[in-house]
């Protein structure tokens, strides 16, 4: 009998993993002009037939939903016996999906991959063997853990100098699958700093010894390019279970949101204890094996002696850059002993990216300038590992697009992202942290903010 019920959930898993077409699929622009509408549109996102694109609906501030064909009619007639105005921002979802899948001829010799589309999960592994075999004097390939169904989690490890109890910076792409422009910067970010002449990326990549991990939740990556382009999760399916009375197919079930899953306030705020919710944080702290994975690679770092000094996810999109922690908000920002420092280095940053193409980033925890998290990587990072610096970034674009950035801008989103990367370690040069520990630097900021508080008073 138990065989029968094992060979059934298999067997709906795989019906239930058919390949998502989103044909017809249109997603909706609305501005709420007034308070009314923000509380109708905060109540269709409790429908869970809609899907929201936007995380924070305010009066003024774009709200994207995606909307079915069969939902098509009954969105609309509701939006105008609302009195809400609603404009189309893509008039059909699978048509901008295909423009992302598109190849364009390219010549794999010398390693010929220029960021002019988007590599799925074997196409990044392949180019990075074949960078680190060309720069094997400074560059090794680290395979920190596999995934739920047995994959690598893979980066790579660039290292000039060779000293021991090195400052070091780790970088975590891809934990949520279907922000592709992540892996894309990462995989950018490891090509400049292995072979760009320039003498400031050359600094920073010779004067850190860098961990860069483009993909860290491979099954999830993959998944979005094989059966459903806007996954979120990984694909771990022990918590299966009908969605029908959400409205949502039962594969939605199979997975949990890993920047809910670390230990660090895990299930507080801003995630969900639903196996069908996007943000699911799975049955209990660091229960995934990609979750562990990172953890025990930073750690396994600081047990080495390393000063590790960076800690940086990469998301998208908003065009944010998130300061922990992200459950705390207002004069509360200050939980976090070196807020101010962290803040004006992301701020200068920002400043810096803006230069070359205009791209206005906006900076500030999340809870402040996004929605409240709990169990995210880069809280843990700051809150249970004591890494110094610490940010989330949401990258490319604003809303036009959203999590389908056309090919055509991923250049211009990584070479200003990497502009900002360079003003933002000046920045924490200038301030010292690469020559204090961070225990000292916790400490000083703590007797500046109460000078300035008594100053104030």
């Amino acid at each position: 009998m138990k065989l029968k019920l094992l060979i059934l959930a298999v067997a709906l898993c795989i019906v239930n993993a058919e390949y998502k077409s989103y044909e017809g699929y249109k997603v909706f622009k609305i501005v709420p002009e007034a308070e009314k509408d923000v509380k109708i549109l905060k109540g269709l996102e409790k429908v869970t037939e809609y899907q929201f694109w936007t995380d924070v609906i305010q009066i003024g501030e774009d709200v994207r939903i995606m909307v079915s064909p069969e939902k098509l009619s009954k969105f609309e007639e509701y939006l105008t016996a609302q009195g809400i105005k609603a404009s189309i921002a893509i008039e059909d979802v699978q048509k901008s999906i295909d423009a992302q899948l598109r190849r364009p001829k390219i010549n794999r010799l010398n390693n010929n991959y220029d960021w002019n589309y988007y590599q799925n999960l074997e196409e990044i592994h392949k180019w990075m063997d074949e960078i680190v075999d060309q720069h094997a004097d400074v560059a090794s390939i680290v395979t920190i853990g596999t995934s739920r169904e047995g994959r690598d989690i893979k980066g790579v490890k660039i290292d000039y100098r060779k000293r021991e109890n090195a400052t070091v910076g780790m970088l975590e792409g891809g934990i949520h699958a279907r922000e592709w422009i992540s892996p894309a910067t990462i995989t950018w970010i490891i090509n400049e700093f292995l072979t760009s002449t320039d003498a400031e990326v050359r600094a920073l990549a010779e004067n850190i010894v860098w961990h860069i991990f483009p993909v860290v939740n491979p099954d999830g990556y993959e998944y979005t390019f094989t059966n459903n382009r806007m996954w979120r999760k990984n694909r771990n399916n022990e918590s299966f279970t009908s969605c029908s009375q959400w409205n949502l197919n039962d594969d939605m079930s199979n997975g949990v949101d890993l920047n809910r899953n670390f230990d660090f306030l895990w299930m507080t705020v801003g995630a969900s204890n639903n196996p069908c919710a996007e943000t699911y944080a799975g049955t209990v702290a660091n229960s995934e094996l990609e979750t562990r994975a990172i953890i025990n690679y930073v750690e396994s770092l600081q047990s080495n002696g390393d000063h590790l000094l960076y800690y940086f996810a990469f998301h998208s999109f908003s065009q944010l850059v998130l300061v922990p922690y992200s459950h705390v908000a207002g004069a509360q920002v200050l939980e976090a002993p070196n807020y101010g420092d962290m803040f004006e280095i992301a701020i200068k940053g920002m400043d810096k990216l803006k230069e070359r193409n205009g791209t206005e980033y906006i900076v500030g925890t999340s809870a402040d300038i996004l929605y409240h998290v709990s169990g995210s990587s880069f809280d843990w990072a700051k809150g249970e590992a004591d890494i110094p610096i610490v940010y989330l970034f949401e990258l490319r674009d604003d809303g036009d697009y959203g999590f389908l950035l056309p090919p055509e801008l991923i250049k211009d989103n990584n070479r200003e992202i990497v502009d900002g990367l360079i003003e933002m370690d000046r920045v924490t040069r200038q301030l010292g942290y690469y020559h204090r520990s961070s225990g000292f630097m916790h400490t000083l900021n703590a007797i500046i903010i109460l000078l300035s508080l008594i100053i104030v008073m």
